[in-house]
């Protein structure tokens, strides 16, 4: 699990980052809000945590951003205002969960598994372009629909949740095959060409860009 921890008190954050890491993620550490931005913008996180008191672009400013820009990333805020306008403006702007300081890192990590529990087991539509994915229902749909199989799902889920980010054939291994230690990352390229051919099988205007051993971005086609 990829994490963004964006918290501009530097001693807070190391010890944040020491024991969220400790529990399995890979933690990014950003000390302000320009730099978070850039960070979600150019890579696929699973989580990020951010302060909403940070230099440069506070946290909700952040949060905005993303859900503009149809970053679905799951969000929890970090505040020292315990007001209840505070909360309420957090969760409107798109947060997925709201945590006050100062907090008990037992709480913080249980919030964390929560967040993750939550996107593994969400079936909404995704869409991009003309093109819907119906989690639920195994379903690829443009101006046609086609069934998908579950790993095609998944794929096709995380290249939706990370629209317009490279990504590493590494990091889509590590997300999608991590608890299948009988396959290699050649599976990537092969499942990325299952759903090549699926896309252009319902006409789709979007597309799986770059090659084999590379990094892989799902885009617009260019009109």
């Amino acid at each position: 699990m990829k994490l963004l921890l964006a918290e501009d008190e530097q001693d807070l954050a190391r010890a944040l980052a020491a024991v969220i890491t400790l529990q399995g993620y890979d933690v990014t550490q950003v000390f302000d809000g320009e730099k978070a931005t850039a960070e979600l913008r150019a890579h696929a996180f699973d989580i990020a945590v951010l302060d909403i008191m940070m230099p440069k672009k506070d946290g909700l400013e952040v949060l905005r951003d993303m859900r503009k820009e149809g970053d679905n990333t799951p969000v929890l805020m970090l505040t020292a205002k315990a007001e209840v306008e505070n909360r309420v403006e957090g969760l409107d702007a798109g947060a997925n969960d709201y945590l006050t300081k100062p907090f008990a890192m037992k709480e913080l990590l249980a919030r964390l598994r929560v967040l993750t529990r939550n996107t593994e087991k969400s079936h909404e539509a995704l869409t991009l372009g003309n093109v819907k994915l119906d989690i639920e229902n195994q379903e690829l749909s443009g101006t046609s629909s086609i069934r998908l199989a579950s790993k095609e799902v998944e794929l096709m889920s995380y290249f939706l949740r990370n629209a317009g980010k490279e990504l590493a054939t590494s990091l889509i291994y590590e997300h999608i095959w991590k608890d299948d230690p009988d396959v290699t990352e050649e599976v990537v390229w092969m499942y990325v060409s299952f759903l090549r051919k699926k896309l252009e099988s319902v006409s789709a205007d979007i597309e799986i860009a770059g090659e084999k051993n590379g990094t892989f971005t799902l885009l617009e086609k260019k009109k």
